[in-house]
């Protein structure tokens, strides 16, 4: 068999398992398929006559690739108000060349609550327990890719894995239940269904805006299911839902930034009961914001 159209065939063998690292790894469909091509492109240049385990070696390539996508995503972050936006949801658009079972499966596999926790480790600690906790690879396999030793990876890993078991972050149900009641009223807000933006407010609900954002034209407070509903109709067009500080809600970005982000409260019942507008640079530097949709 000609040698690329064998790589290629045990390239495409490894795909799923490489594209479930990089999707664990960054938390992005998006950029775990980027990862994968960027995979394939170091293959077909490298000489493997020499390696034993292409599987292997394959992870390795693609974890040492998320690796530097996380270090730079970190460095990006020190920029003011960047956002990083990772894809927790699936969407399954026609054409692009993904697999909607696999989708689901990787969206199954890494819940949004664990996501968020991710978020928080650093790069190498990240790598660290992404393979060894949930891909079962060997301290001693990850510890060239982080440039630890042995010892130093395994304690990588224990600590990412304290922090994953002991972030205080909502139940996975609840940040679900959230996500439903947001991405509905964003829904009707952006197709001007006032109907539907009554139905997803509480009779009471009440609005508020900090001092920059009723500078950019809103009002400081509005009360009311009608009121509000009203002011939101046919709006929210740019909105991204996001979890803020461990909850659902939303923000507005533009040219990379964050400009405005709104915070929810949502009642036992599955109707929002406060709405709270945050657009001072300030404050919106103190978030922690973790987008999950496009």
């Amino acid at each position: 068999m000609d040698e690329k159209k064998w790589q290629a065939e045990k390239f495409e063998a490894n795909r799923p398992h490489l594209r479930a690292v990089a999707y664990r790894m960054l938390g992005s469909r998006t950029e775990a398929e980027d990862v994968v091509q960027e995979a394939w492109l170091r293959l077909s240049r490298s000489d493997i006559s020499d390696v034993e385990n292409l599987s292997g070696w394959l992870t390795t390539v693609t974890a040492r690739i998320c690796l530097d996508w996380l270090r730079s995503r970190k460095s990006r972050r020190e920029e003011p108000l960047t956002i990083h936006v990772p894809e927790p949801a699936v969407s399954h658009e026609a054409g692009t060349g993904t697999d909607p079972e696999q989708d689901a499966l990787l969206a199954d596999s890494v819940g949004l609550a664990l996501l968020v926790v991710l978020e928080k480790l650093t790069p190498a600690e990240r790598l660290a327990f992404v393979l060894h906790d949930m891909f079962d690879m060997p301290f001693d396999d990850i510890a060239p890719i982080v440039g630890r030793t042995t010892t130093a990876t395994r304690q990588l890993a224990s600590r990412a894995r304290r922090r994953v078991q002991g972030a205080p972050v909502a139940a996975e149900a609840d940040l679900t239940r959230q996500r439903h009641v947001i991405d509905a009223f964003l829904t009707a807000s952006r197709g001007g269904d006032l109907h539907a933006l009554l139905a997803a407010l509480d009779p009471d609900v009440v609005f508020r805006a900090d001092a920059v954002a009723t500078r950019m034209g809103s009002l400081a407070e509005i009360r009311g299911s009608t009121a509000v509903a009203e002011t939101f109709r046919g709006r929210a067009q740019g909105a991204l839902p996001a979890v803020i500080n461990g909850a659902v809600g939303a923000i507005v970005v533009f040219g990379g930034q964050l400009r405005i982000a709104l915070r929810f409260a949502v009642a036992d019942d599955g109707r929002i009961i406060g709405i709270d507008a945050m657009a001072d640079p300030v404050q919106l530097r103190k978030l922690e914001v973790l987008v999950i949709d496009r």
